[in-house]
This record gives structure tokens, C-alpha cells and sequence, in this order.
């Protein structure tokens, strides 16, 4: 496949474009990453490049217009991504940039794969005002059928052969993948279970005892507890039921189950870094932060947040 050094623009494409990448091996992947940077830097636009320190591209040395991150540890919890895009954005003050980043990658988990796949979906929501052309790779060799099916619908557009052209599955803004609106699979039989209405403190001992069983280090045992008693609190806050927590551990991983009756309407919460001033909003901003997946499922039946830590390397 032959890359131009150019992404032209599209006709009534103004603003955000969100491209994905289909590529069939690391050197059809390398030559489009290096042509969308080297068209980027040609127009004096800033770059940022959020992939796999694997990814094997020979970078330029530059003068500040290309920064890297390595997606591996920014997008471990793929809720970090677009706050992570948008500060880039900001920080140029309106101008144009390009960004390359990954939601998903051959290796990830299903429960990750879906979660990148529903930030994939909301990215046009929660970046409509920020000028940016950004590509995201897809592995046609390396990934599930149906999470490449769901990326040509969460895309407006599509990179094909160094040019931009519209995604033929693009279902719109508000579309969501149904695996992302899918109960969660339920908790197995064995998972410690508590339930509170208006007092956290039990909640609270349970998550540090069983995180400290686990094996996770005592810092991230706080963070666990920290994060499980944000979401509880919210249930105290905004519903009069109460609500059951759970916890388990399975595949290297500490799990942390919230339910309650309440529903979280905004899409886009835990997504956006709040201001300082904000009344509420730093709950699920927190817990984003320091959990390794944060899995959210709300609708006017209840709220049911899952929190992953990893034991391993913890």
C-alpha cells in the first residue's frame, strides 16, 4: 500500500476528524504513522503521537512540535485518553494538531476492548469543539471482528492510502456499540458482598482487607478503597436506597462491583477533568485516575460501576 504525505481536507469537514486506521501489519501501520506525521510537521502543526513504545518509528528530533506518549500506561484505563487529547489541544491554544493514539490493541482484555470502545464512541461528543485530526489504528490482523465492525462505526472518517475519506459504517455522534450497553457479566458466586445506606465505613474496610489478601501494594490498596468509597458516595448523595458492593479477584486483577438505584444521564461523566470550583463531578473523575478500568453501566433501571486493579506488578 502506497502513503502520500498529505491528508487533504474534506469537503464540509471543519474541526475535529476522527479517522480510524485499518492497517494489516507493522510496516503498512509505520508507513501511514510516518506520513500523517511528516504531512503534519510540513503544515507546522503540532503532533501527537499516544502509541505503543513497540511501534518501531524513527522519529524526528525536533523543535517541540511532536510529543510522545506511550499508550500502553495513558490509555491502560482508556477513560484517560480524551482528557489527555483535549489538554494536548488546549495547550496550542485553538491551532490545529494532529494526534495518533490507541484505544485498543491486539492483547487487551474483552472488558477493555469494550471500554475503548465506548470511549471511541463518545470521542466526537466530548471533542466537537477542538481542532484536531485524529487517527486511530486499528490491527485487521491482530483484533476481534466485531470490535474492527464497531470502529468503522464509531468514525466518521477513515484513512485509506494517505487520504481521508468517509467511513461507509459511521453510525453518527450518539452511536454506541450495544456490547457497551450490555449488562455486565455477573459477579461469581464466591465475590465478598456488602450493602450500605448510610455509613461507608464497613464498605471501606471491606475493599482494603480483601485488596491487601490480594496482594496489591499498600498504596494502590488505598487508591482501591479511595476510589470504591467515591462511588458509594454518590449513591449516599443522590438515591435514598442505598446500594451493594462487591468484590472479588480473578485473572490478576482485584475487582470492586458498586450498585444502586440511581442513574448517571451524562454520558461524558468521569470523562472530562473538572475545574477546581465545580460543584461535584470529581467522584468518577478520581476514580478514572487511579483504577487501571473503570466499567460503567447506568439506565433508569440503576448504576452499576466496576473498578479494576491489577495484581500483578501492582
Amino acid at each position: 500500500m502506497s502513503w502520500g504525505c498529505e491528508v487533504p481536507e474534506v469537503s464540509g469537514a471543519t474541526g475535529f476528524r476522527h479517522a480510524v486506521l485499518f492497517y494489516r501489519g507493522l510496516v503498512d501501520y509505520q508507513a501511514a504513522v510516518a506520513a500523517f506525521l511528516q504531512a503534519g510537521l510540513a503544515r507546522r502543526e503540532p503532533v501527537l503521537l499516544a502509541i505503543s513504545e513497540h511501534a518501531g518509528l524513527a522519529l524526528p528530533s525536533g523543535d517541540g512540535f511532536v510529543t510522545i506518549a506511550d499508550i500502553g500506561e495513558l490509555g491502560r484505563n482508556p477513560a484517560r485518553v480524551i482528557p489527555a487529547l483535549r489538554a494536548f489541544a488546549d495547550s496550542f491554544g485553538g491551532r490545529p494538531v494532529r494526534i495518533v493514539t490507541e484505544f485498543i490493541w491486539p492483547g487487551r482484555s474483552l472488558a477493555e476492548m469494550q471500554e475503548g470502545l465506548r470511549t471511541e464512541a463518545l470521542m466526537q461528543r466530548a471533542l466537537a469543539d477542538v481542532a484536531a485530526t485524529v487517527i486511530c489504528p486499528y490491527s485487521v490482523a491482530g483484533l476481534p471482528e466485531f470490535v474492527l465492525s464497531e470502529a468503522a462505526c464509531t468514525h466518521q472518517w477513515e484513512l485509506r492510502s494517505g487520504s481521508i475519506v468517509p467511513s461507509p459504517g459511521y453510525g453518527g455522534p450518539e452511536a454506541m456499540p450495544a456490547i457497551c450497553l450490555a449488562r455486565l457479566p455477573p459477579p461469581p458466586a464466591g465475590a465478598e458482598r456488602i450493602e450500605y445506606l448510610s455509613d461507608l465505613r464497613s464498605l471501606r474496610a471491606m475493599i482494603a482487607t480483601a485488596a491487601q489478601r490480594a496482594g496489591l501494594a499498600a498504596e494502590r490498596v488505598t487508591d482501591l478503597t479511595i476510589a470504591a468509597g467515591e462511588v458509594a458516595a454518590n449513591t449516599l448523595r443522590h438515591t435514598a436506597a442505598g446500594g451493594t458492593a462487591m468484590t472479588w479477584q480473578v485473572d490478576g486483577e482485584m475487582l470492586c462491583e458498586i450498585s444502586d438505584s440511581g442513574h448517571i444521564s451524562d454520558p461524558l461523566a468521569g470523562l472530562r477533568r473538572p475545574s477546581l470550583d465545580e460543584p461535584g463531578g470529581q467522584g468518577l473523575w478520581l476514580v478514572n485516575q487511579v483504577c487501571d478500568l473503570v466499567e460503567l453501566r447506568s439506565s433508569a433501571a440503576g448504576t452499576t460501576v466496576r473498578l479494576h486493579m491489577r495484581v500483578r506488578n501492582s
